[in-house]
Order: structure tokens, then sequence, then C-alpha cells
């Protein structure tokens, strides 16, 4: 697992918005040898070697880490906390007051990144999300191509750290990186980070975790919606870089493919962009055809996947165990009715959390969501959408 040191900043933009922030998450986007605007965002970590390499990168490769996504429920953008600043910032301050307040910007987090192999999907955000949730600790957690990534608060990065050294995942200090050796597991290591503790008694078991979740999902009237004409697809971008660096032809039609499906305003569309892997988008099979060939993107475009949507727009940023619980519902099976996990994978947003399962698991997972144990009632999926 990957520590990237840079400062995020988390920005939730209402749908009807959208128009109003283009231009800010198109520059954001943009090569910035071709647009002015902030530079490569590695001003959060000065030492870092990599701030000083004159050679030049891939336009997916100029960030650390950036996450813009657009969803039945708004558009949510993960950056820095220096883009936040000079890109977004002033967008929110020429809003009329009505409309400023709708908008927001949450700073202080760093990002986790975890390479994806081994288990699979569900069962990576089962494995990665549990020791946090019993924690106590708030996180937004993202399903790409490539890997996992987890958002934290910047306060709660030491905790981070331990409650994962105690769940057998290993901190290598020259790579930056955590491995998970949980067969050499040693619950008596400690972390070199301090450690405050969590502001809620955290669950002390996972279906207690899992009840917590329900209750208060079923509390607030957090419903899962469905519209079962998003059909989703997971791709990512070839590795394709012209011979003096910086991007190469693959790397210029998915560029341009992507800015066609924004300027559009897609009705679901992630794009995840890291100074370590290619990008990863996950978006309608509709919008294909923007990129002009299907040789630009990686990954199968006939495993359809639908988005489950959990509108979390009335709970606290700081909710925990959301992630958790709902992965804890379709891949642990605690609901005594499914007999094998559900594939899924998850995006959280600024204000949402999206599962995403195949088209013919879609039944079955809606199932387990509305199941009710424990003491927790029927979990009805919201009208008009499937139920």
């Amino acid at each position: 697992m990957v520590l990237k040191e840079t400062k995020l900043s988390l920005i939730h933009i209402p749908l009807h918005l959208y128009s109003q922030f283009l231009q800010p998450i198109l520059q954001l986007l943009l090569p910035p040898s071709s647009e002015p605007g902030p530079k490569p965002e590695h001003e959060d970590n000065h030492n870092n070697s990599e701030a000083t390499d004159p050679s030049p990168l891939a336009w997916s490769a100029q960030h650390p880490f950036v996450n813009v996504s657009v969803t039945p429920i708004e558009c949510s953008v993960a950056c820095s906390r220096a883009s936040a600043q000079q890109l977004f910032k002033p967008v929110i301050d020429s809003l009329n007051p009505a409309s400023r307040s709708q908008v927001s910007i949450s700073d202080d987090f760093v990002v986790f990144q975890v390479e994806g192999e081994g288990l699979d999907a569900g069962q990576r955000v089962l494995e990665l999300t549990t020791p946090l949730a019993m924690a106590g600790i708030s996180i937004f957690f993202i399903t790409t191509y490539f890997s996992d990534y987890i958002l934290v608060p910047l306060k709660c990065r030491g905790q981070v750290v331990h409650a994962l050294e105690q769940r057998g995942f290993v901190f290598e200090k020259h790579a930056e990186a955590f491995v998970n050796q949980s067969h050499h597991r040693n619950a008596s290591s400690t972390s070199s980070f301090d450690i405050p503790p969590p502001s809620t008694p955290p669950p002390t078991t996972i279906s207690e975790l899992e009840t917590r979740t329900f209750a208060l999902l079923k509390r607030r009237n957090v419903l899962p919606q469905v519209d079962p004409e998003i059909r989703l697809v997971q791709c990512a971008g070839r590795k394709d870089f012209s011979p003096g660096g910086g991007s190469g032809l693959n790397e210029s039609k998915l560029h341009l493919g992507l800015i066609k499906c924004l300027i559009n305003k897609p009705r679901f569309l992630s794009l995840t962009l890291t100074d370590t892997e290619p990008a990863s988008i996950l978006l309608e099979k509709r919008l294909i055809p923007q990129f002009g060939s299907e040789e630009v993107l990686l990954g199968s475009k006939e495993d359809i996947l639908i988005p489950i949507t959990l509108d979390l727009r009335e709970l606290p940023l700081e909710a925990t165990g959301i992630v958790c619980g709902v992965a804890g519902r379709l891949v642990g099976g605690t609901s005594g009715q499914l007999q094998d996990a559900v594939e899924m994978s998850y995006l959280s947003t600024a204000r949402a959390g999206t599962v995403m399962v195949g088209e013919f698991e879609l039944e079955r997972a809606l199932e387990a969501l509305r199941g009710g144990e424990n003491g927790v009632g029927p979990f009805p999926t919201a009208s008009p959408h499937l139920s």
C-alpha cells in the first residue's frame, strides 16, 4: 500500500451546477503545457525527487491523485488542495449565496493506494475496510481498474497505518507500501505513528458494525437506487508514451474522448488519474464511441456493471462503517441470504456511495441490501427504480 503525501481536497458539486464547474474540471485534466493553471501536483511534497524531474510526463501522470466522478447524485472531485483553491474556489466565490452554500470543499485528506492483486475486488473492499471501520475511521473507498484507493482525513493517517498493521499489513517504508502478510500476522506489533482515540466508541464485532450501518441508513431513509438504463464498463488507458516522453497517440485519443464525455454531461463517469498508473475510467458503455476506437481503452466492453447508489447527503461527512457494512452484506453474506458472495466494487464520492455489481448479480445484491437481520427491518429500493 502506497501512501501518497499530497494533501487532498474533496469537492461536492450539485448536478444542477455542473456546467458552472466544467471549465475548472477541464483545466484540472488538461496538460499543464497547454493550459495555464496549477503546476503538476507535487507541490505538497517538495522533497520528492519527482518534483524536480525535468522529463515530460504523460498528461494522465501529472497528478499524484485526482478523481473526477459524475453520478446520478452529484459531481465529486478529489484533487490537491492547491488545485482546489486555484481552480474551484474562484468559481464558488462567483456564485450567488444560495448556490454557493450548496457546494462544499472539505480539506486535509490523504490517499493510500493498494495494488489490486490477490483477492477479488469485493473481498479486497472487505479486507481493507473492516479494520478501519472497527477502529472508527471515516474513509472514502475507490475501486479502479488497477488498484484500490482509500482516502482518509490527514489526522487519521497514523490510525490507518496502525489498524492495517494490526491486521497483518506491513508498511514497507523503503517503498512507501503496505503488503498483506496475514500469514505472518503479529497482533502485538505497534505503529510508529501517534494514534489518537476515535471520537465515538467503535463497534466490537463485525455483526455490530453492520447492524449500526444499516440502522443508520434506515433511520436517515437512505435507500439503494438503481437506474437500469445506466450500464457501466470498467476500463483503463493504455501505457503509450512517445519516444521523446509525454503523451503518445492513445493517450491523446483518451484525453480527447474524456473531454467529449465531460462536455456532454455524462450520467455516470468516474476518472482516476495517478502518477503511478495509467488512467482508470468507469463509464457508461454508450460513451465508448467518444474515444474513436475501442482499442484506446483496456478492459472488457461486454462485462456490464450496474451501479447501486446510496445518497449520503444527509449523513455527516465523518460517518464511519458505510463501505464495510455494505461490503459485509454483499461479500460476507452475513445476512444469511447469500450462498455465494456477490462480486462487487465500490466508488465513494463526496456525498454518495455506489456499489457496482454485474447485471446478472443485481437482484441478488438488492435482496441482500434489503434484507433485515439483527433487528434491522427491510431495506426497500427507492421508487421509481428497480424494486
